[in-house]
């Protein structure tokens, strides 16, 4: 039972190594042009100084980068206004599938 609890003692400082080095990564994954605020350098140097604390994590994640709608792919998008439409109500990709009949590619 010592071993569980010595084990929870550590998850809180191995959630933050985690959430620390994943913005480190993210930060110099991202490009330069999708930085914002700062220049890319600052926000490394603000996600290392500040990453003990998740206060530089948490402010890049926050302000730092450019985040895109989910599904920002133009295949999905195809609704009044450029909304995201779900893949079975997408015209384009309902005709995809046409397309790809089955049945003649057994033919061949």
């Amino acid at each position: 039972m010592g071993n569980r609890a010595t084990m929870l003692r550590y998850l809180p400082f191995l959630l933050v190594l985690a959430v620390w080095i994943y913005a480190f990564i993210d930060v110099l994954n991202t490009p330069e042009k999708e930085v914002r605020h700062l220049p890319k350098v600052v926000w490394v140097i603000i996600v290392l100084l500040f990453g003990e604390v998740l206060l530089g994590p948490i402010a890049w994640f926050v302000t730092g980068k450019v985040r895109n709608a989910p599904g920002g792919g133009s295949s999905v998008r195809g609704g009044r206004g450029g909304q995201w439409v779900a893949p079975d109500d997408n015209p384009e990709f309902l005709k995809s599938l046409r397309d790809e009949d089955p049945d003649e590619k057994k033919k061949d």
